[in-house]
């Protein structure tokens, strides 16, 4: 559901946070929608999907020693933080041992977490954050405080709505990890290139999401997901 303005924090209500709130306040209706879907679906398929979960996590278990969840902190609609469930996809404690974007060819990803990420299997615990409704299957991808500290003006509109599991964004930077190795291959740091390259580019399609949104239109997305994932 679309955050009330009066229940922003100060820092994002600015005039152009505004304009964007302005057009999904006129779309009410699709809103309500789009929480009901993620209520019903989230559930569904939590029931349908259970054995998955639970054969992934026991070759996770298996694979490498460590938790079989990655519970990273992470911010969602008015800025809220909270702590997102991933299948674990690198050896234990990689936030302290580098960087917190990865690269195509990041030594701490395990051979599991190779596999998961290949298919975006890593991502089917994130169905327990859209029931919670920290997170929706449609919307910007959750960023750590670290990013969302230098959005623009203009970026903090994406936190109006929680964040999704997938976008537009997600679609045409699924080789985000070999787009960061060309420019870390040419000398920049990992930070410098999200934050200088990868985010703006990411931020265009999110930001046409916001200015765009149907309920239908989610639908859409979440069939052209699915496509480019079996692709």
């Amino acid at each position: 559901m679309l955050v009330q303005w009066d229940s922003l924090p100060d820092a994002l209500k600015n005039d152009t946070v505004r304009l964007y709130y302005e057009k999904l306040e006129a779309k009410k209706g699709g809103l309500i929608a789009k929480r009901l879907f993620d209520i019903v679906v989230s559930a569904f398929m939590i029931a349908i999907l259970s054995p998955v979960l639970l054969l992934l996590a026991i070759l996770i278990k298996a694979d490498s020693k460590g938790p079989v969840f990655y519970r990273q902190e992470r911010v969602t609609a008015a800025n809220r933080s909270f702590r997102i469930f991933k299948f674990r996809t690198m050896v234990q404690n990689a936030d302290q041992i580098g960087a917190l974007i990865t690269a195509e060819k990041d030594p701490r990803i395990t051979k599991m977490g190779t596999r998961l990420r290949k298919c975006r299997l890593d991502e089917l615990p994130q169905l327990f954050n859209v029931l919670k409704g920290e997170m929706t299957f449609v919307g910007t991808r959750p960023e750590v405080r670290k990013y969302v500290d230098v959005y623009t003006d203009e970026m903090q509109a994406t936190l109006l709505l929680p964040a999704g599991i997938t976008s537009l964004a997600s679609i045409y930077y699924k080789d985000e990890d070999e787009i960061m190795e060309r420019y870390i291959a040419a000398g920049s740091t990992v930070d410098e290139v999200y934050i200088q390259h990868v985010l703006p580019e990411k931020m265009k399609y999110n930001l046409e999401y916001l200015r765009s949104f149907r309920f239908f239109g989610d639908i859409k997305l979440m069939w052209k997901t699915a496509v480019s994932v079996l692709k």
